[in-house]
């Protein structure tokens, strides 16, 4: 790839089009914001806290390393020998009717998907930094029902919507080094500035820190479920943004030079880390006030509030801000799987289309901003918003990322990916034995799960 600078529109060097990273940091840092989002800050540690703590947090770390790390690392392998967006990889890599092309169109039609309604929920946690200014004020119940009374409001939700995709649509649009990467190293060292702090606070200025600790590292195998296994499994999947195209187009970025397997490591762990500094940070004021650690998916935008009228704006604002910034290091990601299709297969410019493909996005998602528009699904009427993440978690993203696994382990050349894998050494070998016979039945029963379908399982 050339490393000569990016135009940002047409120019006479196909690869200056596309771009590349202009850093090995600039890509840690885009890949690690990839990964990180509401998944992190909401998801982990609502999930830790029903399935019981430490003995979960455990079995996620295994989860990770055989299943997110490996499936990573194929992912990354495919985008960066092919120089390519998803649909135009498996195409490159294996022959111009490739079937397999239509694991990169899965991909591109979850990104479209997802941050369609992602960008409502991010949208949600920009409101509430406002929220958070004003005080949150009232009797429990009171400050819980402000998030109930924010989500049937369609004329709010449609204007945080507007503002979220606003925001991914002009970063994306400065190109992968002038846009996302720029950005990524102003919005991640901020993150994980605000982050440590909120930990620091709540480990050294609350009485709930050592409790947290304890709740996150002391396991107690006792309240280990087969749920909890699979939740584990299955989030440790979804967490790194896989299955959805995102780390194949920001790896056909990559520089030949840079290590697949020590920037996948290092991308694994921050997000890890970071998720653990997330829970340690949310228990401590979660068992300070002596609160349900166990509250379920409402944890951040209803029980959180009750306790920040307790310790002040000081603490919620900062949170929240923190909230949207992982959703919206997210959200360019997925635009941008989006985007890299439109640029390497129709020849579009960079500009033109960002702007289309995210206003489509935009008016896709309203369906999802507004809560009142339901649909028969699964028995019952439900918004679209539910249908449409019910139907990439639990169909699109473990297909994705399925198929990629077989597609990496069986189909794709060996010399393509020793090439880039950089040996035929033990770790390559141990890499291809876990993408074969490992990965794949662990992302196939995500998929069981999720549809629950698996036959020892009381669903």
């Amino acid at each position: 790839m050339s490393n000569g600078s990016e135009t940002g529109g047409l120019t006479e060097n196909k690869q200056s089009i596309r771009g590349n990273w202009g850093s090995r940091m600039g890509f840690i840092l885009a890949a690690t914001g990839s990964a990180i989002g509401l998944g992190n800050i909401w998801k982990f540690p609502y999930i830790t806290g029903v399935y019981g703590g430490a003995a979960f947090v455990l079995v996620y770390l295994v989860c990770v390393v055989i299943v997110g790390l490996p499936l990573m690392m194929a992912e990354l392998i495919i985008g960066r020998r092919s120089k390519k967006n998803p649909v135009g990889a498996f195409k490159a890599l294996h022959k111009p009717r490739s079937p397999w092309q239509a694991t990169g169109w899965l991909g591109v039609a979850s990104g479209f998907v997802i941050l369609s309604f992602y960008s409502v929920v991010a949208g949600w946690a920009m409101a509430y930094i406002f929220k958070s200014l004003a005080g949150f004020s009232g009797t429990g119940q009171q400050i819980q029902s402000q998030f109930g009374t924010l989500v049937a409001h369609p004329s709010a939700s449609i204007m945080w919507h507007t503002i979220f995709m606003v925001l991914c649509i002009g970063i994306v649009i400065g190109g992968v080094q002038r846009g996302i990467e720029r950005w990524s190293k102003i919005l991640m060292p901020t993150l994980f500035a605000i982050l440590l702090a909120l930990m620091a606070y709540g480990v050294f200025y609350t009485h709930g820190g050592p409790r947290a600790l304890e709740f996150l590292f002391k396991p107690d195998f006792s309240k280990l479920s087969a749920e909890a296994v699979l939740s584990a499994l299955g989030h440790a999947f979804f967490t790194l943004s896989l299955g959805m195209g995102a780390m194949l187009t920001y790896g056909s970025y990559m520089r030949r030079d840079e290590s697949i397997t020590r920037d996948a490591i290092t991308v694994s762990a921050l997000d890890t880390i970071i998720a653990l500094i997330a829970g340690v940070a949310i228990y401590s004021l979660v068992f300070n006030f002596d609160m349900d650690p166990a509250a379920g998916p409402g944890l951040i935008f209803q029980t959180l509030p009750v306790l920040f009228a307790k310790t002040g704006p000081w603490v919620s604002v900062p949170f929240f801000i923190l909230l949207t910034f992982a959703a919206l290091t997210s959200g360019i990601s997925l635009l941008e799987v989006v985007v890299a299709y439109f640029i390497d297969e129709r020849g579009w410019s960079r500009k033109k289309t960002t702007l289309i493909l995210g206003t489509a996005i935009y008016l896709f998602g309203l369906l999802s901003a507004i809560a009142s528009l339901t649909i028969p699904f699964r028995g019952r009427d439900q918004g679209f918003f539910d249908v449409f993440d019910f139907i990439s978690t639990n169909y699109m993203l473990p297909v994705g990322g399925f198929l990629t696994c077989l597609f990496a382990a069986w189909v794709m050349k060996e010399s393509d990916r020793v090439a880039e894998f950089g040996s035929r050494g033990p770790l390559y070998k141990g890499l291809i034995f876990v993408l074969r016979y490992v990965t794949p039945v662990a992302v196939f029963i995500v998929l069981l799960h999720g549809l629950e379908l698996l036959p020892f399982m009381d669903y």
